[in-house]
């Protein structure tokens, strides 16, 4: 009886100090980055707590979105999801894909360091290390770096349904045709490598329209047939993948081509138009066979055999066809209006990235989309064709949002934002230019702001911002006062202000352009 009492009192305890562990006890991550913030809460806007240093390794106790809450000295902390890894992650180099076109590949990472190369939006490179906001590479044989918010690491696992916890395994072209027999390739010149990795040695080059029998396949790469003895190693974003096989009634046209994803968490939707629902989401670097082209949008064919659509201004395609569908036609410039030109209005922050948040509580990712929606509604009565880079509260990449104004040949590019400082006292707007070319913009804007608002003008002035510096397209950064001033919060948060502010865009847009 004593040995029993004594055996259900140990047990007891046994399940005491397990239930008392911190959930997740198992996970673990290590910081990934020289230094690592820990803040108060989930977002940027938290105040600092602490720092951590690169490859300390931490405790998951919850998430929340892109933040992980974890043990931090005597108390609990929050820390940037993305600037962690896994420690259960393979030892082997990750693989990264371009966001943008013509990345650049520079010597060290700092944009004053020499371009070694660049990358094409949509191609991979091999990840081998990083330093704060640099990754360093190792693409087409050449070491380098490149600024990370413009790649995005790709993942081993395909699309996943937005209304279930199903993941369905990893999708590539190889995968799309069932026994593939042939490769064809579809861009200029193609590197054809010894092993299937971007660090392998090259073995020789082939050409666009050259078709090679297929061996095997692994995940994104090819293996095929060079001549009677020689083998090599393509990656199969770069080719079509045909098959002898018949083929179901889904099965695509061959000449369609295929579409690269260029950023996590791309929505796949059931009809051609943002207003449709969403019925899959997918990664950076993942591919998918073009059924059709309407519009603006993609049909491409899923590994379940079902269709969907994608928006063409978050791909890269290979197309094979030799039609003149992307060619776009030039509606001429009507002077005294807006017609004729192509705006892109970016509001600042979305999702996990709060921005500034108000001495009255305001939250400017709030602030900016709703002002950006009211602005786009007078450019499009201008005549403009007004693309928003997001219209929802989600997380856009700052790579992406320059990416959008390259695209569409965006004629101006306005990024909206509120401002704020330490100092409570500061007030005013502020019109920002990074380049030479874009300060004639900002001043025009800036100067129909003035004209509208009663603010204190703080003029058009430089600022070293992504969005501006990494846009080839005319672009300008609003801030339009600041919300850590308590009294000058309280007038820019009302309808009255942005009627007047986006006015004052609007009327400086115009002035530019006539």
């Amino acid at each position: 009886m004593k040995n029993n009492r004594f055996g259900s009192i140990l047990f007891l305890v046994i399940i005491l100090f397990f239930s008392s562990l911190p959930s997740g006890f198992a996970e673990t991550v290590t910081v990934d980055s020289p230094t690592l913030n820990v803040r108060s809460g989930p977002g940027l806007t938290y105040p600092v707590v602490g720092q951590l240093l690169d490859k300390e390794s931490l405790q998951i106790l919850e998430t929340e979105g892109d933040w992980l809450k974890i043990q931090f000295e005597q108390s609990e902390g929050w820390v940037a999801k993305w600037l962690t890894s896994s420690t259960d992650a393979s030892e082997q180099p990750k693989e990264i894909v371009s966001q943008v076109d013509s990345l650049n590949i520079r010597s060290s990472p700092s944009v004053q360091s020499a371009v070694v190369g660049k990358m094409r939006a949509g191609t991979v490179a091999t990840a081998t290390g990083q330093e704060g906001d640099w990754i360093s590479i190792t693409y087409d044989g050449r070491d380098g770096w490149v600024f990370a918010e413009y790649v995005s690491e790709m993942k081993k696992t395909s699309f996943k349904q937005s209304d279930s916890e199903e993941t369905v395994e990893q999708t590539t072209v190889a995968k799309e045709v069932t026994d593939p027999d042939k490769f064809t390739v579809a861009v200029e010149t193609l590197n054809v490598r010894k092993k299937a990795t971007q660090q392998s040695n090259k073995v020789t080059q082939i050409a666009k329209g050259e078709s090679f029998t297929v061996i095997a396949t692994d995940g994104n790469w090819v293996q095929i047939q060079l001549d009677k003895k020689k083998t090599g190693w393509v990656y199969s974003f770069h080719g079509h993948l045909s098959s002898k096989q018949p083929t179901s009634d889904t099965a695509v046209a061959e000449d369609q081509g295929i579409v690269t994803i260029l950023t996590d968490g791309t929505n796949l939707r059931d009809q051609p138009s943002t207003s449709s629902p969403v019925v899959f989401r997918v990664n950076a670097g993942e591919n998918y066979p073009i059924v059709s082209k309407q519009d603006d949008w993609y049909e491409i064919s899923l590994p379940n055999g079902k269709q969907a659509f994608v928006a063409e201004w978050v791909v890269t395609t290979n197309d094979f066809s030799n039609t003149d569908s992307n060619e776009s036609t030039e509606t001429a410039r009507v002077k005294g209006t807006l017609k004729g030109l192509t705006i892109v209005v970016d509001p600042g922050h979305g999702g996990h990235d709060r921005g500034t948040t108000g001495a009255r509580g305001s939250i400017e990712k709030d602030l900016t989309l709703v002002t950006a929606e009211l602005l786009a509604t007078k450019l499009q009565n201008a005549g403009a064709e007004v693309i928003l880079t997001r219209n929802s509260d989600t997380y856009v990449l700052l790579g992406a949002r320059a990416s959008i104004a390259q695209y569409h040949n965006a004629d101006a590019f306005v990024s909206i934002h509120y401002d704020a400082h330490v100092d409570p006292s500061i007030a005013g707007f502020t019109s920002y230019y990074t380049r030479s070319e874009q300060q004639p913009l900002a001043e025009a804007i800036n100067k129909g702001l003035a004209s509208n608002i009663s603010l204190r003008d703080r003029g058009a002035q430089f600022g070293d911002f992504h969005v501006l510096r990494e846009n080839y397209r005319i672009g300008v950064l609003v801030e339009l006062g600041y919300l850590s001033n308590y009294n000058e919060e309280r007038q820019i948060t009302t309808d009255r202000f942005r009627e007047q502010a986006t006015y004052g865009i609007y009327q400086g847009l115009l002035d530019y352009f006539n």
